[in-house]
């Protein structure tokens, strides 16, 4: 009987999906500035600190409330999340028609960061658990709605602003995400204990692979490979980050492009955040993650040695959309590391913990990439620094597949004397 009612995997995650393309507009708030900061009367840099806000938010609340929304589970967690977020955009509207900045400030950084938190863990820990067999693809799927969401939400933005001004634009976004939200967490829940998608079992030979170990938010920090991915993730996205708010002076600077041909490259950077986040989760299910990892560390040592040397547009391009792919990869691949690394008892704790390293790093990369450029005036030294940092995680990497395999071969020799 119990069969009849489990709900199709595919709608669960098509239902991720759909809070992740809600919250992701976050990433276009570039588009909101120059119209808000209009309204304020104040340069955009003042502006730009309610989107700093609200990423530091994203990673705290992600964090502080990961184990409540294990605990209530993802329909719960995602209407409210829904309800912060929906909030936090219709709160903004109230705030540019009294031109509060602190308001704007209030409910863009603070309520809608909180909404944005929520939104994130919620989906990704429970894709995990009905995909045990694709982990990388699930998560990928909805961290790629998060990635691709300027995209879709940049120019609606846009055209909302020109026709119906800007407070009202704040007003009917806010309930176009509140709604989408709460309908998409409406059919989110957790598969049924120990569930396994069909035709996975031991009698035709195919298995769910183990995971390393399965154990509590608390229990994973006393475990080095905790510090080691917390590690990984923040060079990732420090670098990563800093490229992307840098990108339009940089190629202005190294291949002599208007500030119109820089924009357009600006939006082919969100198609590559994007499918990086869905090619390279997919391909760490076959590859391995720590190996995945491994690669991208490798591949951005010499990438961003070389960014600033070449003048070649084609090279310089390429390096720089591989390195994007491999910034929104990062994203995708790490809950589904983290199951594989500490199970799914209390993922979305773990996750949360986790993308702390995001809340720093979103502020750290980008300081650390203006203040270098300003004072030594050069892009070498700037992007010498971020090399050494992707050094040290290349190191780090390497010591978490050395820790991962000494785990897998205890686990083995442990098998073998129980079976003897």
């Amino acid at each position: 009987m119990g069969e009849q009612k489990l709900k199709n995997r595919w709608l669960i995650a098509l239902s991720a999906v759909g809070i992740h393309i809600s919250i992701g507009s976050v990433y276009a708030y570039s588009v909101i500035t120059n119209p808000v900061k209009e309204i304020f009367d104040v340069d955009g840099s003042v502006i730009k600190w309610a989107f700093k806000i609200a990423i530091l938010l994203l990673g705290f609340s992600a964090a502080f409330l990961g184990k409540w929304v294990e605990k209530v589970g993802p329909k719960i967690s995602g209407t409210t999340a829904g309800i912060f977020y929906g909030i936090g955009i219709l709160g903004s509207g109230l705030a540019v028609q009294l031109e509060s900045l602190w308001l704007f400030y209030l409910f863009y950084g603070v309520i809608g960061g909180i909404g944005l938190g929520l939104g994130y863990i919620t989906p990704v820990s429970t894709l995990v658990k009905w995909f045990p067999d694709r982990r990388g693809l699930a998560t990928g799927m909805a961290i790629m709605g998060f990635g691709f969401s300027a995209l879709i939400f940049g120019p609606v933005m846009a055209k909302l602003f020109e026709t119906v001004g800007v407070a009202n634009t704040f007003y009917v976004l806010g309930i176009v995400y509140m709604v989408l939200i709460v309908s998409s967490s409406s059919y989110m829940e957790k598969p049924p204990e120990g569930y396994v998608p069909e035709g996975y079992d031991s009698a035709n030979g195919k298995t769910i692979k183990e995971d390393i170990s399965n154990v509590t938010a608390n229990e994973s920090l006393s475990s080095p490979r905790f510090y080691y991915i917390w590690f990984m993730m923040f060079v990732n996205i420090a670098c990563g980050i800093a490229v992307i708010s840098a990108a339009s002076p940089m190629m202005q600077e190294k291949l002599n492009y208007t500030a119109m041909q820089a924009a357009a490259i600006v939006g082919l950077i969100g198609v590559f955040n994007g499918f990086g986040r869905i090619i390279w989760s997919s391909l760490s299910d076959y590859l391995g993650r720590a190996n995945t990892y491994i690669f991208f560390f490798s591949f951005q040592i010499l990438a961003f040695y070389f960014l600033p040397k070449t003048g070649i547009e084609s090279v310089f391009l390429i390096l720089l959309f591989s390195v994007i792919t491999m910034y929104g990869g990062g994203f995708a691949i790490l809950p589904a590391f983290l199951s594989d690394l500490f199970g799914t008892k209390q993922l979305g704790a773990i996750h949360g913990m986790v993308l702390t390293a995001w809340a720093i790093a979103g502020v750290v990369g980008p300081t650390i990439y203006d203040v270098v450029k300003k004072e030594t005036n050069s892009l070498d030294t700037t992007l010498l620094i971020f090399t050494g940092l992707f050094v040290l995680a290349f190191i780090v990497a390497i010591l978490m597949k050395i820790s991962i395999l000494k785990t897998q071969k205890t686990k083995k020799e442990n098998l073998n004397t129980a079976a003897n």
